[in-house]
């Protein structure tokens, strides 16, 4: 699999973009008139104030605790990178926060303290008990890690979870379940190695013991070998606590015959020899970061027979943490629980590993760029499953009741997981869906603007995000000069410059050209000055002749002035069945609006067309498509020749019998809103529309940079369909973002 680069200044600006670090908060409730603003200050605070002083769990129904979990550390641990203080571990700490929102609809805010002093660490979070629904412990360093987390476990009446020692145990755990059953064994009679006697590696050997292994069947090692009863070296109270009875002194020792390798070390640290030594069917999880103990590559040469995984998402069977915490804390939080005890960990793991052994969807499949399916390769889910939000927090919520540790138990599970699937966020998904079969298809793809800094940054971040190679036209001095201001001047030799003027094709470019265009009023001059001199002429040329799989343009001139350049080379007019579809994303709903680029007043064939192409592209990113023709009139009320145009497109679909819901005309909140819907029974539509098709370009315009504008929508498109090959046109407002997501578009086909 091509490896992802990212560069120093790419990763800074990500950070500093759009505005510095990675979350903000927003208010939840209206915040707009003086009475709001009583209800949410004073006097009418003093109310809730008041309710939860008589009764203090009332504080989950009127304020974010519930739904809030702090991300708590000192920095003396962070990342594989050691101690760098509190501050530098700030960044960190936003990402898990962003993560936890991500994933699972869970409020976190990090916390860095300032202090190696764990007595001070204790007392600053117990402190804060009131504030939060959780605490996740990241990034503190080891021993003083499991002094903290045991102290505020008994101290505190809210969950206290070290994400570096449970996080990784219970993923771990969750994958040998499935190896286990893959290699035909059992845990009580595996000998198990685990290298690396940190917090992580304690604590997977911990709650492994907890599900089954024997303690005698378990060796752990350090930095200075084994870990052996009697050994005086090195140790501390937490490694006693594993110590075996064995005449085992070194990891190559303990390695012979074992069934299963547990690495949270350092890179290098097992030998192909170590794994020619172990048992048939060997189980190694090399989880070391951000390189493994030892590769699958390598393993795999001495050992076909091996179940491999590591940490790495360029890996099958990546051992993830967001696979668990997010998780955790949902099931957790939703039952106001008071710890997270070691059965809500093990039914994380055991819902995990059920999970992988099911059937995988097929957008999940898509989104890797491979089927998958239970087996050697495919032991844990992926993070990108959607299921993973309906289907681990009830296990985790169901365990937490019936150990006694839920002060609000969930009476209806089957109604707790249809509420869960309603927090996801289908938006991510899509976009690491289109990300990845961008990264299988390796598509040359043409940037026609290269005198422009965003297509550029835009090039450079396609092609050092292992897409595919990126294809600039421009002159060399002025990309080269280009990059050096944006900070990116060493990505000059990465990147195909192609100019105009030294083209080798330039005269085969020519005679098509010409052979398309001497009927319609152009002569050889005409044809010299718009191959030569018009970049998105001769980029689209580039592209006929197949020297390019994809092309971007539109960043600096406007829609339809390169629309009709293109159409020079291209059939992609209205009446060559070209349509441009705009995705809106905003606020976890992708919305599909067409046609935004080609035709001007469709009539009801039109639209008919336009709606097919539409659903053509929703089923590209993993929709499945809704259609509404939406207007100012829901069937035939008010009445008016503009609206009845969209009822007639309706009954066009009627007689063509497609395969996909549609229905109008109607209003655009009877389209997307479930209630406004449900007052016309009739409506074929299962669920809200995700294609709106408008009457008239104009209406498509300015419902989208409405949306953007006012509401800080997402806007990927206009994405042009119907078009023998793949063109996307941006805005001349387009972010380097925009454009890298268009180039994306273009390599996976979409449309």
């Amino acid at each position: 699999m091509t490896k992802t680069k990212i560069t120093p200044e790419e990763a800074l600006l990500y950070h500093l973009e759009p505005r510095p670090g990675k979350y903000e908060i927003v208010a939840s409730t209206p915040m707009a008139t003086q009475r709001d603003l009583s209800l949410a200050y004073s006097p009418g605070v003093a109310v809730p104030v008041q309710a939860i002083a008589d009764a203090p769990e009332t504080v989950y129904d009127y304020t974010v605790k519930g739904n809030m979990v702090a991300v708590v550390s000192n920095g003396t641990a962070i990342l594989g990178m050691g101690n760098l203080g509190a501050m530098a571990s700030k960044p960190v700490m936003e990402g898990k926060a962003v993560l936890f929102k991500r994933f699972a609809d869970v409020n976190a805010i990090d916390i860095e303290l300032d202090t190696e002093n764990p007595d001070e660490i204790i007392q600053a979070v117990r402190l804060m008990g009131p504030t939060f629904g959780g605490i996740n412990l990241e990034d503190i360093k080891a021993p003083e890690c499991f002094i903290i987390e045991q102290r505020l476990k008994e101290l505190m009446d809210i969950p206290v979870f070290h994400d570096d020692q449970h996080g990784t145990a219970v993923i771990c755990a969750a994958g040998l379940i499935n190896a286990l059953e893959l290699s035909g064994k059992k845990i009580e009679d595996c000998r198990i190695v685990l290298n690396g006697a940190g917090a992580a590696g304690i604590a997977c050997l911990e709650l492994l013991k907890t599900m089954g292994a024997r303690h005698d069947n378990c060796i752990m090692c350090d930095t200075k070998g084994v870990i052996w009863q009697g050994r005086t070296e090195g140790m501390n109270q937490w490694k006693s606590a594993h110590a075996a009875k064995t005449d085992c002194r070194t990891l190559e020792e303990a390695m012979v015959g074992a069934d299963v390798f547990l690495g949270v070390s350092a890179k290098g640290a097992v030998t192909p020899a170590m794994v020619a030594s172990m048992a048939e069917n060997p189980v190694i999880f090399a989880m070391a970061n951000p390189d493994p103990e030892i590769t699958p590559e390598e393993a795999h040469a001495v050992r076909a027979d091996a179940i491999v995984a590591t940490g790495r998402s360029d890996y099958p069977n990546q051992v993830n943490n967001v696979l668990g915490f997010p998780y955790l804390f949902r099931g957790a939080l939703d039952i106001h629980a008071r710890a997270i005890n070691d059965e809500m960990k093990i039914a994380c793991a055991r819902a995990l590993a059920a999970l992988a052994r099911e059937d995988v969807p097929d957008e999940v499949a898509m989104a890797y760029g491979r089927k998958l399916s239970f087996g050697r390769d495919y032991i844990i889910p992926t993070p990108f499953d959607p299921r993973l939000i309906y289907t681990i927090p009830p296990a985790v919520a169901k365990a937490g009741m019936d150990t006694g540790v839920a002060r609000r138990p969930i009476i209806d599970l089957q109604g707790y997981e249809l509420a869960l699937k309603s927090r996801m966020d289908p938006t991510a998904s899509i976009l690491q869906g289109i990300h990845a079969r961008a990264k299988a298809a390796q598509a040359r793809m043409i940037f026609a603007e290269g005198d422009d800094p965003r297509v550029l940054r835009a090039a450079v971040a396609y092609q050092r995000a292992g897409m595919g190679k990126a294809l600039v036209v421009g002159r060399e001095h002025d990309v080269r000069e280009k990059l050096e201001a944006a900070g990116l001047g060493d990505a000059v030799r990465e990147l195909e410059v192609v100019n105009a003027a030294n083209s080798r094709h330039m005269d085969a470019y020519k005679q098509f050209l010409y052979n398309r265009l001497q009927r319609g009023g152009f002569d050889s001059y005409d044809i010299q000055r718009l191959a030569t001199r018009d970049r998105h002429v001769f980029s689209a040329l580039m592209l006929a002749h197949g020297h390019g799989d994809g092309l971007v343009t539109g960043a600096t001139r406007k829609s339809a002035y390169v629309m009709q350049l293109i159409n020079h080379v291209f059939d992609a007019k209205a009446s060559d069945g070209a349509v441009g579809v705009t995705a809106l994303l905003h606020k976890g709903r992708i919305v599909l609006i067409a046609d935004t680029l080609v035709h001007e007043w469709p009539e009801p064939e039109d639209l008919a067309n336009i709606a097919i192409k539409s659903a053509r592209v929703a089923r590209n990113l993993g929709l499945e498509p809704r259609v509404a023709f939406v207007s100012f009139s829901t069937f035939g009320y008010p009445v008016s020749e503009r609206a009845a145009k969209m009822g007639t497109a309706s009954r066009v679909l009627d007689a063509m019998k497609v395969d996909f819901e549609y229905e109008g005309e109607m209003t655009v909140d009877v389209a997307l809103n479930p209630a406004a819907m449900a007052q016309y029974p009739f409506c074929r539509l299962s669920g809200p529309a995700n294609i709106l098709v408008v009457p008239a370009r104009h209406s498509a315009s300015i419902s989208i940079k409405l949306m953007q504008e006012m509401a800080g929508a997402t806007v990927i498109g206009p994405i042009l369909t119907g078009v023998s090959k793949p063109i996307q046109i941006c805005s001349v407002n387009s972010t380097v973002n925009d454009i890298l997501n268009m180039a994306v578009m273009a390599a996976c086909k979409v449309g």
